[in-house]
């Protein structure tokens, strides 16, 4: 076999131009709506902590509970004295009606009644504090437990059983994994570009690969005078599953405008895990090179090509699964 006939066959395009709206492509984080450092409302002891760093919990969930053995106590006594309560007023209730019926006929003197009624109603008074406090109490004793106030997933546990803690202590970091959004530092140069409601891609980079539809949900107009730059969140529509806050993305606005780019065929990319790409082209004495590229917005079955590539490059569209630096190909016109 000659080495003419040993060669690969590739087929090539040369780029198109075409006009293309202006991108405003920037990084940014996943984040959620809910993200809360859970504390304690009473200082006390940690009796025991139900969850760790990557339990998924739900709402009203119970996380962590202190020691509430004097609270407890404390109830004990509340109920008692509320069921004392309750049987005064049932015993100067019914001394009031017995003296009522002698009172109409002159059996009893009226002082008499009235003294019954007050201590009927005294005793009803002293009946509506106790409940008050026993329910005071009852609060008091819920108290001693943190519960999730939404589902998500707990970031961190920040104490353990045995701690002493007080109120406004952080004892947990809660997240929630839905209302997912991406935000991003804007240039304060193109801001007022963005408008609310504004479609946006999203390529997070832990899913190389997929894009996600976002929209502008909020622009927050109060400049970072370090950064000098606006806040921007992007809301997208993702699966928990796969997306979590924390996560990396690269978030790509359309900008009123237009502008001539490179357009070549999808078929022509080789992606790679870390989200970057190339092309294989080939030179003067057909020979093909790898060619990095940065990649623009994709147009059905092509794609815009923002940095790597010129309208003169011969790019190959098919036979470039397994090619290599250097090696000699047979080239010809890709012809769709």
């Amino acid at each position: 076999m000659s080495a003419v006939q040993a060669q690969a066959v590739v087929e090539y395009v040369t780029p198109e131009l075409a006009t293309v709206g202006q991108e405003l492509a920037l990084t940014g984080t996943v984040t959620t709506a809910r993200d809360a450092a859970l504390s304690t409302q009473l200082q006390g002891l940690v009796a025991d902590v139900q969850v760790d760093a990557g339990d998924r919990v739900e709402n009203d969930q119970t996380l962590l509970t202190l020691d509430a053995t004097l609270a407890a106590l404390s109830l004990q006594r509340e109920a008692a004295a509320l069921e004392e309560a309750r049987t005064r007023l049932a015993e100067a209730r019914r001394l009031r009606d017995e003296a009522q019926p002698l009172a109409e006929r002159g059996s009893l003197p009226q002082s008499e009644y009235a003294t019954r009624r007050a201590e009927a109603d005294l005793a009803a008074a002293a009946l509506a504090r106790l409940k008050a406090q026993h329910a005071e109490q009852a609060e008091i004793v819920a108290r001693h437990q943190v519960r999730a106030p939404f589902d998500g997933v707990i970031r961190r546990r920040l104490v353990a059983p045995g701690e002493w803690v007080t109120p406004g202590q952080a004892v947990l970091e809660l997240v929630a994994l839905d209302d997912l959004r991406v935000d991003v530092q804007v240039p304060q140069q193109r801001y007022r570009e963005l408008q609310t409601t504004q479609a946006a891609s999203v390529l997070i980079d832990a899913l190389p690969g997929q894009s996600l539809n976002g929209r502008i949900d909020a622009r927050v107009e109060a400049l970072d005078a370090q950064a000098r730059s606006f806040l921007v969140r992007v809301a997208i529509d993702a699966s928990p599953d796969t997306v979590v806050p924390g996560m990396s993305a690269r978030v790509r606005f359309a900008l009123p405008g237009a502008e001539q780019a490179v357009v070549i065929p999808r078929d022509a990319l080789l992606r790679f895990p870390d989200g970057s790409s190339m092309v294989w082209v080939l030179d003067e004495k057909n020979s093909v090179r790898r060619q990095p590229v940065t990649l623009g917005a994709q147009r059905g079955e092509r794609v815009v090509v923002l940095e790597g590539l010129t309208a003169d490059d011969r790019v190959i569209v098919r036979g470039n699964e397994t090619l290599r630096s250097g090696q000699a190909v047979q080239a010809r016109v890709f012809a769709p």
